[in-house]
């Protein structure tokens, strides 16, 4: 690996981290589409690497740090939540392995359009 490839590879874990941190995206949201953009994976490549960096807890103390803040966390929840998660994942995951991967791209384009545009128009959350 070269001094660039580290450099670059810290640079996208800052950006995915920070912004996991301040606006709770990073993984799919975040790191796949730089992957592809400045590492030149393919769609499989850049979800199965933001994937394996969240297989470590990352997010842990950027969640803590909401809990300590005042923020109402309830941990049972996001247990149940992670659980469910896992399995979703591995589903998931069985599935998209054998999409082709421009489907894959689009498929993963269109959820953060419909995303993208929930929060931005329609957002109902209740303070």
């Amino acid at each position: 690996m070269t001094v660039e490839i580290v450099l670059l590879l810290l640079l996208l874990g800052l950006i995915a981290g920070f912004l996991s941190g301040s606006v709770g995206v990073g993984g799919g949201v975040v790191m796949v589409p730089l992957a592809i953009w400045f590492l030149g994976y393919t769609q499989h490549q850049a979800q199965g690497l933001s994937l394996a960096v969240l297989a470590v807890p990352v997010t842990f103390i950027a969640a803590y740090t909401y809990h300590t803040s005042g923020h109402q966390l309830d941990w049972r929840y996001a247990l149940v939540i992670a659980v469910a998660f896992v399995v979703g994942g591995y589903l998931g995951s069985k599935i998209a392995v054998d999409l082709n991967q421009q489907m894959l791209k689009k498929i993963f384009g269109a959820i953060l359009l419909i995303v993208a545009i929930k929060m931005i128009f329609f957002s109902g959350a209740k303070a």
